[in-house]
């Protein structure tokens, strides 16, 4: 027994000499699995956005009517807005324009480009806006994955480093503001998540407001911390297997770890993960196929490959954090089987599928 302590004092300082390497040391992620936002997918993307933000008809209104005078036509309604077949589609493709400039300031489109977006986003066309939201039949009107999308453009306007992106944000605040309100107000009376694959997802609508609130309304980050923990921090066994239903966009299982990603502390995520989706981090290809569209005219039929690209940005985020090649091979999978199909023609998915994969190719580019 005398040489027992000789023994335990050998074992420590070979553990001080030989550390244990750490996480980001000892993975090292497969760069074929990243995405890249250069100019030749920024040249694919922009006129998709380019083309409708200003393509009045056909247009989805989704509006309540008080009376006869509110049926006007959708740039009347709508004057910043109006294109790419409904609202939300407008605003994102308003949001895919500034991000495309301002990652390519030498882009060959940019004066055309920055012309429409000043033609947009005027002083009185947002006073409009504001008015609309204000009305007592339509205050609930895009809620909230328009108001998501809205504060995203915000975003990408603080981060546009050009002269004319500080003007155009202060020609949009007043709708942010109010917008961010309505978000505070809204969250205080949900009881209770909306878990589908389309518009209504809270998970998907928190995550992107919160983006945006971490950088500039630090009250709004403050409430969606605290609903996403209400909401989500006591789930467990998240059917992944049972997606996608028919319609979806947005993958209900992906979009909560989405969130839960931004808002908790990276050790207590992974935690969280391994009990939400046991199993998933070991094998995520058992668990998710891409999905197939039958018929891309159809435009409910078409929301698949959108949910291609929300998978992806969800799996890209986790990849990376969690340093898992396999989540981002599988990202890559989903990302390229919808990005080749995109340009079929069809309005349907012309309105509104390049601002998905431009979020997704964001969200995979590592530079």
């Amino acid at each position: 027994m005398k040489y027992f302590p000789l023994l335990i004092a050998l074992i420590l300082s070979l553990a001080c000499e030989t550390p244990i390497p750490s996480e980001s040391e000892a993975t090292e992620l497969n760069p074929e699995s990243f995405l890249v936002l250069d100019e030749k997918k920024a040249d694919y993307l922009y006129h998709f956005a380019y083309d409708c933000i200003n393509q009045e008809y056909p247009n989805k209104l989704g509006q309540v009517l008080g009376d006869s005078s509110y049926l006007a036509q959708p740039s009347e309604l709508h004057p910043a807005f109006y294109g790419c077949f409904d609202w939300h589609s407008a605003v994102h493709g308003h949001w895919t324009l500034v991000t495309l400039l301002s990652r390519f300031p030498d882009f060959e489109q940019h004066d055309a480009i920055l012309a429409k977006l000043k033609a947009n986003i005027t002083k009185e066309n947002i006073a409009t806006e504001v008015a609309y939201f204000q009305d007592k039949h339509n205050k609930n009107y895009e809620r909230t994955y328009g108001w998501a999308w809205l504060l995203k453009l915000d975003e990408a306007l603080a981060d546009w480093k050009h002269p004319e992106a500080a003007a155009l944000r202060e020609n949009l605040q007043p709708l942010t503001d109010l917008l961010a309100n309505k978000y505070i107000e809204f969250l205080d009376k949900l009881n209770y998540p909306i878990r589908v694959g389309e518009h209504t997802n809270t998970a998907f609508g928190l995550a992107f407001a919160y983006e945006y609130a971490e950088k500039h309304d630090s009250t709004l980050a403050r409430k969606i911390e605290e609903k996403a923990r209400i909401y989500y921090s006591e789930d467990v066994n998240c059917p992944l297997t049972w997606e996608p239903s028919g319609f979806d966009f947005l993958s209900p299982c992906l979009e909560e770890a989405s969130l839960m990603q931004k808002v908790l502390p990276q050790a207590e995520f992974k935690t969280w993960l391994k009990a939400f989706l046991p199993g998933f981090q070991e094998n995520p290809a058992a668990y998710l196929e891409v999905a197939v569209v039958s018929d891309r005219s159809d435009g409910k039929l078409a929301h698949l490959d959108g949910l291609n690209f929300s998978r992806a940005w969800c799996l890209y985020e986790m990849g990376y954090a969690l340093k898992n090649d396999k989540m981002l091979a599988l990202a890559k999978e989903h990302f390229d089987f919808s990005y080749t199909k995109m340009d079929s023609g069809e309005y349907a998915g012309a309105h509104w599928l390049a601002s998905f994969a431009a979020y997704a190719i964001v969200k995979g580019d590592k530079n």
